[in-house]
């Protein structure tokens, strides 16, 4: 089937104009040089207001009572929602061996926490925080003041995030044990075409709270509230911002710790300019900063030590199914609107990770089914084929695909990392126990600091680490 082509950004006279205010709006200088992403963006508001083209779009943000909720609904469109729990391997190791248990000694008296996740989309950061927390204060955690407090400029993300209840998308490095300690699992609404629900358990939700706030508010010296914190986090939310907000917010956010507080920041925001305003704090795998002043702590990196080059044990068959034939029937999917421009494969993967990370899973996993028709050597887009069908309960299909990702890509250490998963998930420990030592090989092969393709940040060394742990679990079983 022929997939209508829609015009892009530069067949629309007026996108440029949109484009400046938008960015001027809300501050995104991230989509200065991603036309294509933004105007893809923009066109689901098109869409949904029954509007054309940019100029409809531009008059109806100016319109004095129109604009103000559809500048709600864009600035929720265009902020990337990609988020799941312990995002960061590495700094969550930092938070729950260095940071946290140093706070939690150094407020033994007062036995008060303030904690703040800027920028925390649907939740699963100040979750993440509220779990270490109760995993390390334990019995204690009644007899302390915790606050953690999460804000987004995305309302619905919050909505997501107060209701606790996830799709296994946002749980998709998560051990199986793990994932039952922490969640209630629930089925899909009747008749609906989706994934079932994963909700947080209660214990964990009550520790924390969120606000609708725009961070672009403390360069004015709003929030005032927002003040005397132990910890912010504000990860992977600078990017969207040019380097001079970025430098203020980074030294409005060190005004507002404690002396001895602590600010993390994602992996590709830390610059070396921030040092003018905050003292750096190397731990392992990661960087923090603390107010100048507060007494430096350096913890030692830990020793590595690769393992021998490994002879990979696939099955003899792992060709994947190309031919559509072979495919389990589908719904047709709706018409996929292609941008006129940049290589189609990357195009194809940028909306399918934009749609799965909000939470489209169904049109993502939909969307992957096309674009492997297109290009069906592509190895990711068999890898977040498996991820999205595995993510809607269709765990045979999902199998297949991962270890079709592998037979085009036998390196691909996030395909195996999965697919161990997903064989622990389904009962077969046998098999997972040799795939995650395949994941665990290749890892450890690498520089633990190089991050992986598809694995969201996560790094080799912590990859390792993981599989290892999941692998090691497993030996009990099998033995």
């Amino acid at each position: 089937m022929m997939r209508p082509i829609r015009p892009g950004p530069g067949e629309d006279p007026d996108y440029p104009a949109l484009k400046a205010l938008v960015i001027a709006r809300t501050g995104h200088h991230y989509y200065l040089d991603k036309d294509s992403l933004l105007f893809d963006r923009l066109h689901r508001r098109f869409k949904a207001c029954g509007l054309a083209d940019s100029g409809g779009y531009l008059a109806r943000l100016k319109d004095r009572e129109a604009g103000p909720p559809e500048w709600a609904a864009l600035e929720s469109e265009i902020t990337i929602g990609e988020t799941f729990f312990f995002r960061y391997a590495e700094q969550f190791a930092a938070l729950r061996e260095t940071i946290l248990p140093g706070l939690i000694a150094a407020r033994s008296k007062d036995r008060t926490l303030r904690i703040w996740s800027a920028g925390c989309s649907t939740g699963a950061e100040p979750y993440s925080i509220a779990v270490l927390l109760y995993d390390l204060l334990g019995a204690e955690l009644t007899s302390w003041n915790i606050s953690i407090t999460g804000t987004d400029i995305d309302a619905a993300a919050l909505e997501v995030g107060r209701s606790g209840e996830y799709g296994r998308w946002a749980l998709r490095t998560m051990l199986p044990d793990e994932r039952q300690r922490l969640f209630v699992a629930g089925p899909p609404a009747p008749g609906a075409a989706r994934e079932g629900s994963f909700t947080l358990r209660q214990q964990f939700r009550r520790m924390v709270r969120f606000e609708l706030q725009n961070l672009l508010a403390l360069l004015d010296g709003g929030l005032p509230r927002f003040s005397d914190f132990d910890l912010i986090l504000c990860r992977n939310v600078l990017i969207y911002f040019d380097a001079e907000t970025v430098l203020s917010l980074v030294r409005s956010f060190g005004w507002r710790l404690k002396l001895d507080g602590w600010l993390l920041l994602g992996h590709a925001e830390p610059n070396p300019s921030f040092a003018d305003v905050l003292d750096p704090v190397t731990l392992p795998g990661t960087v923090a900063y603390r107010p100048r002043g507060a007494i430096p702590i350096r913890a030692p990196r830990p020793e590595w030590r690769p393992l021998p080059m490994p002879e990979l044990d696939l099955e003899p068959e792992m060709k994947p199914e190309f031919e559509p034939a072979h495919r389990p029937p589908l719904a047709p999917p709706p018409a996929v609107f292609a941008i006129a421009e940049g290589p189609q494969a990357t195009s194809s993967l940028d909306r399918i990770r934009m749609l799965s990370d909000a939470g489209e899973t169904a049109e993502a996993w939909r969307e992957v089914r096309v674009a492997i028709d297109d290009d069906p050597t592509l190895a990711p887009l068999h890898y977040y084929d498996g991820l999205l069908a595995w993510s809607l309960g269709r765990d045979a299909e999902a199998e297949r695909a991962l270890r079709g990702a592998l037979y085009l890509d036998r390196d691909f250490v996030m395909a195996h990392y999965q697919l161990g998963l997903l064989m622990i998930s389904t009962g077969r420990a046998a098999e997972a126990l040799r795939i995650l030592d395949n994941a665990v090989r290749i890892a450890s092969l690498l520089p633990p600091q190089e991050a992986l393709p598809e694995g969201d940040g996560t790094r080799a060394g912590d990859l390792a680490v993981g599989a290892a742990l999941a692998r090691d679990a497993l030996l009990d079983k099998v033995s």
